[in-house]
């Protein structure tokens, strides 16, 4: 049976075949590398504490319209007033409501952006670099290990950093094969949309020394970014709670006040920490 993942991805590699129609990957690729280069994602997420990436999401298959009359970059520029060290933009239209208009608009703002969407193809790494991206997401629920392999090592030709996400420890696994630099933990599973908020705990361990651990999904306040820090993490990804927000610089700022507060019960070292994969 299809799941919501197989959806997205077979828009995804629409939208790809419809691109190249217009302009072959070697257009785009010398269009791309005139480019300004957006400025370190993973040096913005390396600083002490628990960064913010805070998300210009306008709507999610799981619950529908979010803020459909969002401006992103006003948006995004709230966010980074509020403290937050990257933004990043949901660029898939279908489901999500993005655009690459998007992510131009909120890299223009000199801030790490980091294109979010679904990639499948090496084209939508250089159409983020076209946009002036700092980083591209990779999913390795959505691809095959040689597919993950190359699409990042494509995006480090670029100058991309990547966000590479994970869902259980043999994605884990992959992503430690590739020599990941910063590996996402989604609590949600992107077959059913279900939320498993002790999903980071859980794969924490899994983790490489050195990367840089980043909790996605299910973070909506300071609670729950002091947990994170606790779990072990180095930064937290929130969309839906800041663009809900009616002050989503205050939202911001409350949430990167959070992540700098001390932690004594870092979780990479705890029992608590690791254990089986999700259920």
């Amino acid at each position: 049976m299809a799941t919501y993942l197989d959806a997205l991805l077979t828009g995804a590699r629409r939208r790809v075949d419809e691109a190249r129609s217009r302009e072959p990957l070697e257009a785009l690729r010398e269009r791309a590398v005139d480019a300004p280069r957006g400025p370190s994602f993973h040096d913005a997420l390396a600083g002490p504490g628990v960064s913010l990436i805070a998300e210009i999401k306008r709507a999610s298959p799981s619950k529908g319209a979010l803020a459909p009359d969002l401006n992103a970059p006003t948006q995004a520029a709230a966010y980074v007033a509020g403290g937050a060290a990257a933004v990043s933009v949901l660029t898939e239209p279908d489901r999500f409501d993005g655009s690459l208009l998007d992510l131009a608009d909120v890299a223009a703002l000199g801030v790490p952006a980091l294109r979010k969407d679904f990639l499948v193809d090496a084209y939508q790494v250089w159409e983020a670099r076209a946009a002036g991206a700092a980083a591209v997401l990779l999913i390795v629920a959505a691809l095959d290990e040689p597919t993950l392999a190359l699409l990042h090592e494509e995006a480090l030709v670029a100058g991309l950093d990547v966000l590479v996400e994970v869902h259980d420890a043999a994605e884990a696994a992959a992503a430690s094969r590739i020599d990941a630099r910063i590996v996402g933990v989604n609590a949600r599973d992107l077959r059913t949309f279900e939320l498993d908020r002790d999903g980071f705990a859980r794969l924490r361990g899994h983790l490489d020394d050195g990367v840089l651990a980043v909790a996605e999904s299910g973070v909506r306040d300071p609670d729950d970014v002091r947990r994170a820090a606790a779990e072990g993490a180095d930064a937290v990804l929130v969309g839906e709670s800041l663009v809900r927000a009616d002050d989503p610089e205050a939202a911001a700022a409350a949430l990167v006040a959070a992540g700098r507060q001390p932690t004594t019960t870092p979780a990479s070292g705890s029992t608590d920490a690791v254990g089986s994969e999700p259920r």
